[in-house]
Formats: C-alpha cells, structure tokens, sequence
C-alpha cells in the first residue's frame, strides 16, 4: 500500500509559516543572487559615500558606520532565521531517516515472507520428485518381480 503523497509533499504541507519564511531566507542568503546583490550595494554605498564628486549626496562618510550597522542588523536578523533553517533539516532528516528505517523493515518483512514462500514451493516440489521417483522404483520393482514370477 503507497502512501496518497510521497513523504517530502507531505513534509511540505506541514510546513507552518514561519519555516517556510526561515527555508526562504535561508535559501535566498545562501545564493550567488545575494552575494551579487550585497556586494553592488557595497559598492553604490563605497563610491557614493567617497568620491568627492557625489559630496552633496554623502549620507554616511568614511569609515561607513551607517553600513556597518546595516551589514551588523541584516547578521543579527539573518543568523537565527539561519540557525532555525538548519535545526528544521536536522528534525526533517531525522524523520526521514526513521521513515527509511521503518520502509527498509517493511521490505525486509515482505522479502522474508516471499522467500518462506518460495521455499515452500521448493520443498512441495523436491516432495513431488520424491515421490514419483519412489512411485518409479516400486513400479520397477514389480515389474522384475512379474517377470521373475513369469520366467
């Protein structure tokens, strides 16, 4: 009997809103798409805060502590929503791990109970051969006992 959905559909729509949004975050902070992005802002931010060119528009001058605070926000934000990513695959790769053990247990099960069954089979027909082999022999020994009796 298999499941109406396989395990990682089911998984998923157990998900509540605040893993999904973790998943999310996590997945996105971890992409090339997020390094690209933080470093232009990076690099808007140096350029326009530097150059004497854009000095009417400096909002935050050398050393940068307004990005500082920034790149310490988005860190203090984006650590735990990490760290509570991770501890959800841990608990999901654990309840996998349990649903393969409990799957290989049942397959094990069903080989076990084919082989009972194939050995069964075996057994019924090696008793088949036996006994035709014996019916054989008995035939032939009456027939050398008929013609003994006849010569």
């Amino acid at each position: 009997m298999r499941p109406r959905l396989n395990w990682h559909a089911a998984h998923a729509e157990e998900m509540n809103t605040g893993a999904r949004v973790a998943d999310a975050v996590a997945g996105f902070i971890g992409s090339w798409q997020f390094i690209i992005v933080q470093t232009v802002i990076f690099i808007v931010w140096v350029i326009v805060n530097t150059l004497w060119l854009f000095e009417r528009y400096q909002w935050d001058p050398y050393p940068f502590i307004l990005f500082n605070l920034f790149m310490s926000a988005e860190a203090a934000y984006s650590s735990p929503l990490i760290l509570m990513s991770q501890n959800r695959h841990a608990d999901r790769d654990r309840v996998q791990a349990q649903h393969d053990y409990e799957i290989n247990l049942a397959a094990k099960q069903e080989i076990e109970a084919v082989m009972r069954e194939l050995n069964r089979l075996e057994v019924q027909k090696l008793n088949r051969i036996l006994e035709a082999l014996e019916d054989r022999r008995a035939d032939g020994a009456a027939r050398s006992a008929n013609e003994s009796a006849a010569s």
